[in-house]
């Protein structure tokens, strides 16, 4: 099963999208076997937080509802915390789910759409470049992504707040700082970028 495959419709609804899911996304075989218990969501410690959680969008799935599944920040807010694997009745790898469908989500121009992936590519230039986060970076990133003047905005908006956190030394002056063997991890990086651009033309 590969989450590089594509799936096209227009329609709001298309029952061949569970089908498809099933198919070619990483741990979707076993999706057929959901009941609904509601152990997933229940088991996340931000589903709360969600748009749907992890029940509720396998059934969007069933439902058809491939637009509204790719563009839902169920799949983008997950920590991969395991519980709702560890917890589900069905041993259904819902974390591996979820992040196939982020990828796919990206690969198929979803994934611009929410704020969540906007941030998640900020976080990962900056782990990228220097092997940490800076907290500087990823908001610089983030803020930015949504446009100058939104950028100038939120970062004006926030500025109390990080005069505060720099007076509290919780977050320094000057150049980032790099996690030692930061070159060591972007050739792993580029190795499996290498890979993966690899696995993609022979799919």
């Amino acid at each position: 099963m590969s989450a590089t495959a594509t799936q096209e419709t227009t329609r709001k609804y298309d029952l061949s999208f569970a089908r498809w899911v099933y198919q070619n996304v990483e741990g979707g075989d076993r999706l057929s076997l959901c009941m609904q218990c509601g152990m997933c969501s229940g088991s996340c410690p931000i589903g709360t937080a969600m748009d749907n959680g992890p029940r509720k969008l396998f059934m969007m799935i069933r439902a058809g509802m491939k637009e509204a599944v790719l563009t839902s920040d169920t799949i983008w807010n997950c920590t991969q915390c395991y519980n709702c694997v560890v917890r589900c009745p069905r041993k259904i790898p819902v974390t591996s789910i979820l992040q196939s469908l982020a990828t796919i989500a990206v690969k198929q121009g979803y994934a611009p759409q929410r704020p969540t992936a906007k941030f998640s590519k900020a976080f990962w230039l900056s782990v990228k470049r220097f092997g940490r986060t800076d907290e500087r970076l990823v908001t610089a990133f983030y803020y930015f992504s949504f446009g100058l003047k939104e950028g100038f905005r939120r970062a004006m908006e926030n500025l109390p707040i990080a005069l505060k956190m720099v007076k509290a030394k919780r977050m320094h002056l000057g150049l980032p700082h790099r996690a030692k063997g930061a070159a060591e991890l972007r050739a792993i990086i580029a190795a499996a970028e290498a890979i993966e651009a690899r696995d993609r033309r022979e799919g």
